[in-house]
This record gives structure tokens, sequence and C-alpha cells, in this order.
């Protein structure tokens, strides 16, 4: 018989002769004599064995290979945010939401305030390292009376985030690729392809349907392809900076222009015109926490995931830099860019700077290439947080989406749920030509509420289980990263709901209210219908090897697992 507190996971539980305290305690499981994961004062790394036991004493049995080490997951969040082309692709809204003063200091900006999220996030999941995540963290954390619904809205926005910001990606890659294809011209100011709805759709089909095979039967190098992805993107920014600038055939501006100049043409107050054009910002550093859903396939996640968390944001900043301030020292005219029918001003930017379509489109080819790596990550840890959550009975037809095919380590049936859910929101481009800017809204929303939601829950619980974590920030660290991170996601709701620019018509509104209203209600539809009976969240026992292994994670205090 076990006893069971408030199932915080900070308890000792002892099932079957097996001890276990959540992320900073040691544990020896069936099958692991001998084996332990130290806690964070004796400095040892989890063995792939260690690991895998600590995921069944929180309730799960290990079905993913561990494959990937502290810096391959480092990589792997590098290439989920893809700088410089996740702030290529959205440059337009910093642009017109005020020009250079945007987007160089709204990217320092959002920037730090990520940082605390990174850092706020890693305490957690050093102490509950699943690819549940968000999700899971918020179950555990929260007190019983109120932990299926806290943890099942969370898992929804985890969910739809990871999806609706794969979208984003996918399609901004699409429309990068139409822009970047139009550097040639067939004459003066008119590009060689005019692409038609149908067309633009078509192309996001293919690039999509090409990420999801690629993630679906080339897993075990992935990590290869992240590695790559850092030296390719490294050695193209150095390209774009030293070219654009030792050619600048259109000019250069001054440094006062590139720090300092504000000019907002979106229609809104100066002031809010600056906060919605932090969306640029806020969709390439959005994907911070998705790396979370990929820690049932890292040796020791309670330590190499937080870790990547915050060196790819220190990364992503310098590199960020490095893309975003040389090409403000070339920008062409402010109201030019803007009124650019693609939505698009990288390729025009840098044409004006070297001043031949073919230059230029070797200057893009790594900004091209970087976008379908990207493409790739988002689909890999999207897949997997959808997995992840149908294991737990949380999504309609669970069954189906929670099977793991041995043959190539892979949850393909939920990475195909997510593909299919891409496709048919991919469809509204054929009603609004602004379709782009809801994907990466409801993205940027939800993601930003599913990462406050444990951040949220342990402030309110006084901070006390991130103690016994690997990645513990300290009290005062602590509590300003959490209020920080916090605070972003209440700002990120209604900024990233309003349409880039004003007056709105039917093609231009923003549709990311709807979007995010339509997950909302049917995720509640579902959880009337049989949530509220069925849904439990997190397995409250786990057999393994024939020991009884987990916390009973139940509505009150007191419940016993016999």
């Amino acid at each position: 018989m076990v006893e069971s507190g408030k199932g915080s996971g900070n308890d000792d539980v002892k099932a079957g002769g097996i001890g276990r305290a959540a992320g900073g305690a040691s544990v020896t499981a069936p099958g692991a004599t001998g084996t332990r994961v130290h806690d964070h004062n004796g400095g040892a790394e989890a063995s792939n064995t260690s690991a895998d036991d600590l995921l069944a004493a929180m309730g799960y049995k290990a079905e993913l290979v561990r494959t990937r080490s502290t810096w391959h997951v480092a990589f792997m969040s590098f290439v989920l945010a893809s700088i410089p082309y996740g702030l290529a692709t959205t440059l337009y809204y910093p642009l017109q939401g005020g020009g250079p003063v945007v987007v160089i200091w709204g990217w320092l900006m959002v920037s730090l305030i990520i940082l605390c999220v990174a850092a706020s996030l890693g305490e957690i999941t050093s102490v509950y390292p699943t690819a549940g995540g968000v999700y899971y963290q918020t179950f555990m954390l929260a007190p019983a009376s109120w932990r299926r619904v806290a943890a099942y809205v969370c898992g929804w926005a985890f969910v739809v985030g990871n999806i609706t910001i794969t979208l984003a990606v996918q399609f901004g890659t699409t429309l990068f690729f139409v822009a970047c294809v139009n550097v040639f011209e067939s004459e003066p100011g008119v590009g060689v392809w005019q692409a038609e709805t149908y067309q633009v759709f078509l192309t996001f089909l293919a690039i999509t349907l090409f990420s999801n095979a690629v993630s679906a039967y080339g897993n075990r190098v992935l990590h290869h392809l992240d590695t790559f992805a850092v030296v390719w993107t490294f050695a193209g920014l150095i390209a774009i900076m030293v070219t654009i600038l030792a050619l600048a055939k259109g000019g250069r501006r001054s440094a006062g222009y590139v720090f300092g100049h504000f000019e907002p043409t979106s229609g809104w107050p100066a002031g809010w015109s600056f906060c919605v054009g932090l969306l640029h910002a806020a969709y390439a550093t959005s994907s911070t926490g998705m790396i979370v859903s990929m820690c049932e396939e890292v040796e020791s996640p309670a330590t190499q995931v937080p870790r990547a968390m915050v060196i790819t944001v220190i990364t992503n900043t310098i590199g960020g830099l490095l893309f975003l301030v040389p090409l403000m020292f070339v920008l062409p005219d402010l109201a030019e860019l803007v009124a650019l029918p693609s939505g698009q001003p990288v390729p025009t930017i840098i044409k004006s700077a070297v001043g031949s379509s073919g230059a230029t489109i070797a200057l893009l080819l790594p900004l091209m290439v970087l976008a379908i790596l990207c493409g790739i990550a988002c689909t890999t840890a999207a897949s997997r947080c959808t997995w992840a959550f149908a294991r737990d009975g949380a999504i309609p037809g669970s069954r189906y989406w929670k099977r793991v095919d041995p043959a190539r380590d892979v949850p393909v049936n939920a990475m195909m749920l997510s593909l299919a859910v891409q496709i048919v929101l991919g469809a509204i481009y054929f009603g609004s030509s602004t379709a782009f800017n809801a994907f990466s809204g409801v993205g940027v929303i939800t993601l930003t509420l599913s990462y406050a939601a444990p951040i949220a829950v342990s402030m309110l619980e006084g901070r006390t289980q991130v103690k016994e974590g690997k990645f513990y920030l300290g009290n005062s660290l602590g509590w300003f990263c959490n209020i920080v991170a916090v605070g972003w996601s209440l700002l990120a709701v209604p900024l990233f709901c309003m349409p880039s620019y004003i007056p709105v018509t039917v093609t231009t509104v923003n549709y990311a209210p709807v979007v995010f209203v339509a997950f909302i209600a049917i995720s509640s539809a579902w959880y009337y219908a049989w949530g509220r009976k069925n849904y439990r969240g997190p397995p409250t026992e786990q057999f393994v090897a024939g020991h009884a292994i987990g916390v009973s994670h139940t509505s009150t205090d007191s419940d016993r697992v016999e």
C-alpha cells in the first residue's frame, strides 16, 4: 500500500521497493540496481537507464529512444527558433509598427523577457522532465482541487500552440520562398512569379508534407541536421552581414537612424503600434519551451533541457542582432517596404544593398535552407507534445494518436493529426491574404499561455517544489524571472489578437482570435462531453516489471493507492 499526500511529486514514494523524490532525489528502479540519479548537490549526470527509471517513477513507460545530448537539444532548440529565418519572415510587422526602433530594441527587449521565461521553465523542467512538458508540470504543481482543469487547459494550449506555430513556420516559408524567387524580375518592379492563391497553397502543402516525411522517416539522424543547421546559420549570417555592409549600393543609414528612428505607419497610436510590432520578436522566440517535448529522447533531461533552453535564448539574441542591425543600416525607403504586396521585405532589402538578383538569391539561400530545417524541427516537436497529451486520454481518439511506430521510434499517428490540422487551417489563406498573421498570432498566444501556466501555479504554491530541481535559480532571481514571464503572457494575449494595421477590412482582419476561440470551444466541448468523468490527468499508478511506481493524483489530498 502506498501513501500519497498532495501528489505534488515532492514526497518520497515507496512502491515495490522503489524510492523516488521528484527531480531532485535518488531513484533506484527495477532492472537498474545500483543505477542512481543524484540530486543537484551530487552533480552526477543521469544515464539513459536512470532517465527512463525517473520517467517510470512519474508514471510512464519509456517508448522513445534517448539519442540526444545537451548540445543536440540546444541545437534543436536553436533550429526551432531559426534565427535569422524567423526574424526574416515577420520583419514586415516591426517595420510597419515603427521602423528600426521596433526592430532593434523590440528584439532585444523581448529576448530578455524570453530569457526569463526559459529560465523559469528550466527550473520546473528539471523537476518534471517528461514529454508532457508544461501540461504535466501544471498538474503536478497545482493543488488537488483544481489540478485536472488547470492541466487540461494548459495541455490544450500547448498542443494548439505547437501545431499552429508549426503551421506559421510552413506558411511563412512558403511566402518567403515566393518573395525570394521574385528577386528575379520580368520587368522593373515585377517578379517572375506572380503566385496565384492556389499556387501558394500548393507550395505550402508540398513544404509541409516534405517536413513530415523527413521527421517521420529520418528521426535517427535529425540531430545531425540540427548540428549542420547551426554551422550553416552562422556562416550565412556572416556572409549576409559582410556583403551587404561592404556593398551597400543603396547607401548606408546613420547609426542615429538605425538605433533611434521611429516612424509608425500602422494607423495605431505610437505606443500601441510599437507593441503590436513586437509580434516579430515574439514569433521568433515563441518556440523556446517547445523543446521540453523532447525530454523523453534526451539522455539526461533534468539538466540538459533547462541548460539548452537558456543557452539557445542567449545565442539567438546575439544571432538576431547580427542579422537585424546590418539590415537596418542598408534599409531602403520604409514606405516602399511596408507597401510590398508579398509582405516579405528582406529579399528587397538585400537586393537593394547588393544590386544583383544572382547575388541576392545566393545570400538568401542560407535562409531558405534554414526555413526547411526549422519546419522539420517544429514538426517533430509538435508531434511529440500531441502524442504526450493523447497518452493521457485528453484528445478525442487518444487510443489512436498515442501509438508509437516501433520501427521508427516516432509517434506517426500524432504527427499525421498535426499535419491534418495544419492543412485544414492553411485553407484560411483562400479567404484572407493575412492568414499568416492569424497562424503566428495564435501560436504565440497559446504557447505563451501554456508556458505561463506552470510558472504561475508554482508562484501560487510559493515556489517550494522547484527547490528540488537541478536548475534552481534561487529565491530572488527565481521570483523575478517568474513575474516577468507571467506579466509577458498577460500582455501577449490582447496584443497579438489585434490587427497589424488599421483600418481593417475583411481580407486584412486578424483571424487569430477566431482560431483561438475555435480551439477553446473544441477543447471545452470535449471536456464536458467526456473529460469531466473520464479525464484524470497523468497516470496515477504505473506498473513496470511487476512493481507499482507512482503517486496517486486524484481530487483529494489524502488518497491512497492500494
